[in-house]
């Protein structure tokens, strides 16, 4: 009954431009805005997947900041939005701690850009999530996108976003905002 939400930003393992398996880099826009926006539509964690050890330190001190540093009495709505924001080394450490929490191990929901043979539509993911008590983790990717092997593990596959034009490359804050409103919004 959608209580049981989590969305990933998988910065790694995910494609860079010339189709090389690599780690994207951390960045603070997708942290602040991404944390932000999951606490407007309730997500129950917000999980930013990082496998450098280097990233992972200087994402988690810049959540610290917010939590428990200077930002926690400057910002309270910040401090709020960072209240569900982990960091976690893969995808399985991701999944495996929404199945410690919930009993049971989460569908896994991708994006991509492309259509695949498990999309599925906005609406219809929507009713799903409303009508279930199955835990979901929505994967985003970074970089060029997720990998094959993430891509054959997921449950379900969201529609791409289409805009009028043919230029395709929203920025991933911006298409979880779009993504969590469609399934999560008011309607």
């Amino acid at each position: 009954m959608r209580k049981a939400i989590y969305l990933g930003l998988v910065h790694s393992p995910v494609y860079n431009k010339r189709g090389d398996v690599v780690c994207t880099s951390v960045t603070n826009f997708d942290i602040h805005d991404i944390s932000r926006t999951c606490r407007t539509y309730d997500v129950n964690q917000y999980h930013i997947i990082v496998s450098v050890d280097a990233q992972k330190q200087l994402t988690e001190r810049i959540i610290g900041y917010w939590q428990d540093g200077f930002g926690t009495g400057y910002n309270r709505d910040r401090e709020e939005a960072f209240g569900r924001t982990r960091v976690y080394e893969s995808i399985e450490k991701s999944i495996s701690e929404i199945e410690k929490r919930e009993g049971k191990k989460p569908l896994i929901i991708t994006t991509s850009a492309k259509i695949f043979p498990n999309s599925i539509g906005y609406k219809e993911l929507s009713e799903k999530m409303m009508n279930d008590d199955q835990p979901y983790l929505i994967l985003f990717g970074t970089g060029w996108g997720l990998i094959d092997e993430v891509m054959d593990m997921s449950d379900y596959i969201l529609e791409p976003i289409r805009g009028k034009a043919e230029y395709n490359h929203l920025s991933v804050r911006s298409a979880v905002s779009i993504i969590l409103d469609r399934l999560l919004g008011e309607n």
